[in-house]
């Protein structure tokens, strides 16, 4: 009898970028490709954060390189694709958040949460699909979506929206990219520790709401992504399109 052979988590000899790897969910996901073999290209706004992160990667061995880039411009998104071979994962980790009461939205804040969170995601998935398409090699985009996707929130509702959408587009663009081996998920982390989310723990009431809703009873930590985002990116995934990782502590149990 010949058994089934479990496929490899490893990713050596592919090429990943990833997104907001300056800090926090990115930077996490940016070594732990990096460990399963990925050569990484660490992209984020903060040139001086990359270079650390790089310099400390690279003394463990690993396989990972700076960019410097804001994915709200599109332009030099396009710019540094064209210069660049196809990858064959990407992580858009980018993110941004302005929590605030819905009646007092500004609309200045509402762009500028979609332009990270969605447009900037939206494109970037656009153009590095069609490289991974013209070259006819496949590849895995994963999206770092949100929990908030899935739930409402407090004085979150921008946030919401802009994740619920990625949501949307995720599988849509799994349904049109299948045919040419282009899978694209999301992965919906909880609460965080970052410094993205520091301000809410700093709140005893919003700390305790969150605190009642994990079910496993604590906050998340970025290495609680690491798994999932090589999981995504490795054969062990190879019939996982259009669908979302929740890694919530339960969460959206309820």
């Amino acid at each position: 009898m010949e058994l089934p052979k479990t496929p490899s988590l490893r990713l050596d000899g592919k090429t990943a970028l990833v997104t907001g790897a300056s800090s926090g969910i990115g930077l996490a996901c940016a070594v732990a490709l990096a460990e399963a073999g990925a050569k990484v290209t660490a992209a984020a706004r903060s040139k001086d954060k990359l270079d650390t992160l790089v310099g400390a990667a690279q003394e463990k061995g690993l396989k990972m390189q700076a960019c410097a880039l804001d994915v709200s411009d599109l332009d030099a998104v396009s710019e540094m694709l064209d210069k660049s071979t196809s990858f064959d994962i990407l992580v858009n980790s980018a993110g941004m958040a302005r929590h605030g009461p819905a009646a007092e939205t500004r609309a200045d804040d509402f762009d500028a949460v979609m332009d990270v969170n969605l447009r900037g995601a939206y494109f970037l998935s656009q153009m590095v699909a069609r490289k991974m398409i013209a070259a006819e090699t496949g590849g895995s985009i994963i999206n770092i979506s949100s929990q908030m996707a899935h739930v409402g929130g407090i004085e979150r509702s921008v946030y919401c929206a802009s994740k619920s959408a990625v949501e949307g587009f995720t599988k849509a663009m799994a349904i049109e990219w299948g045919p040419y081996q282009v899978r694209i998920n999301t992965i919906c982390p909880t609460f965080v520790r970052t410094a993205l989310t520091e301000a809410t723990f700093q709140n005893p009431k919003r700390r305790a709401w969150i605190e009642d809703k994990i079910k496993l009873g604590r906050v998340g930590e970025v290495e609680d992504m690491m798994g999932g985002v090589v999981f995504l990116a490795s054969d062990a995934a190879a019939l996982i399109t259009g669908t979302s990782l929740l890694i919530d502590g339960g969460w959206t149990a309820d």
